[in-house]
């Protein structure tokens, strides 16, 4: 049984549904309701919770549908710009859901009260499961929208130490672009190239898992000798190559 669905919708969003009890489930940033109400009947489930990763309208369009229809609480880390908002997440706050905790991570960048969602593995011999929403891509990372680089740079620090096993669904599938761009960044990045033949070939792109994305995301490497060395920016500091890349990136 697995226990996360993932619902593509909008042409390249990812919605999530994950399965903590049998039959009872919650939904990650439902950008359309009418996939998600397909989902749950096909499989008879039961909507209890939507977490909303930010605001914008492609990650919160379906959610007050799915409300109306099933009675499900909403959560999610801005009070004033979510419809319908049942209770606002705090950092480092633990949601229960049957077995399941769930960490919020507050991670300003994207938006200024961005936040992710991490599963905590429930024993040893498995791995936590982290809802990215536009912060963390693979790959890549979200535009600066309401905060500075210092800002998005911290918030990827914080997900990126999280244990290297963690699997990684992000809010959207910019895969194959951004690893179009991390190659012109380090053009001899073998992990790089193989992850961007992988994608062209029809490969999964997500989940990915944060050591994967410590190899070959640019945006969580802008601290590396390797990146510095690339941008001929040797002796700046690590915010200061971040915001140079998300520069580079945002014109690519």
């Amino acid at each position: 049984m697995d226990s996360v669905i993932t619902i593509p919708a909008l042409g390249d969003n990812l919605i999530y549904v994950y399965r903590y009890n049998r039959n009872d489930v919650l939904v990650v940033d439902p950008s359309d309701s009418a996939s998600v109400l397909n989902a749950l009947k096909q499989r008879d489930l039961n909507l209890t919770t939507i977490l909303i990763t930010h605001h914008h309208w492609d990650h919160i369009g379906g959610a007050a549908e799915l409300k109306k229809e099933t009675g499900c609480k909403v959560i999610g880390g801005d009070g004033r710009r979510i419809p319908g908002i049942d209770q606002v997440a705090e950092d480092k706050q633990i949601l229960q859901f049957g077995n399941s905790g769930i960490e919020v991570v507050a991670t300003p960048g994207h938006t200024s009260t961005s936040v992710c969602y991490y599963v905590q593995p429930s024993n040893a011999n498995e791995n936590g499961i982290l809802w990215t929403g536009d912060t963390l891509f693979v790959g890549g990372c979200g535009r600066l929208f309401e905060c500075n680089a210092r800002s998005m740079w911290e918030s990827l620090q914080k997900l990126a130490s999280l244990p290297d096993g963690t699997l990684v669904y992000c809010g959207h599938d910019y895969t194959l672009e951004n690893y179009e761009f991390a190659l012109t960044i380090e053009p001899d990045n073998q992990a790089v190239k193989q992850r961007l033949s992988d994608v062209r070939q029809g490969g999964q792109s997500v989940p990915s898992t944060i050591l994967q994305e410590k190899t070959t995301n640019p945006f969580l490497r802008s601290g590396t000798p390797e990146i510095k060395a690339a941008l001929k920016m040797p002796r700046a500091g690590d915010t200061e190559v971040f915001a140079e890349l998300r520069r580079r990136k945002d014109v690519f």
